[in-house]
């Protein structure tokens, strides 16, 4: 099954999100800041990235560009996850590399969608 990285700084949703995905039988990690997700993202090589783009440390804009900017992970999908949905908030996000964007609150049927094309992608 996929491997999936959340990057996410709040634990409550970190926790929601990781039990969700796992009941759906992915197989998850996760890192509680950019600069962390970077880390686990060269270490690890996952499937794919759910990355909230308001972190401690490294921001997600940041985080992405690194990850993007790597050989070795460019072609890793990167979600961004975020409450702020202007569109310029989805324009900034793509810009940084991102390959898809979702709106908090998560309703998991919408994610999952976004998930599972990317990774059949």
């Amino acid at each position: 099954m996929a491997v999936i990285l959340i990057v996410e700084d709040n634990d409550m949703n970190l926790d929601m999100l990781s039990r969700r995905l796992k009941r759906k039988g992915y197989d998850i990690l996760d890192a509680r800041d950019g600069q962390a997700g970077v880390d686990r993202a060269f270490e690890d090589k996952p499937d794919l990235i759910l990355m909230d783009m308001s972190l401690p440390v490294l921001d997600g804009w940041q985080a992405t560009r690194m990850i993007k900017s790597n050989p070795e992970t460019a072609g890793i999908p990167v979600v961004a996850l975020t409450a702020h949905a202007m569109a310029s908030d989805r324009e900034k996000a793509m810009d940084a590399g991102c390959d898809a964007f979702y709106t908090k609150p998560i309703e998991l049927p919408g994610l999952l969608d976004i998930i599972l094309d990317l990774l059949s992608r």
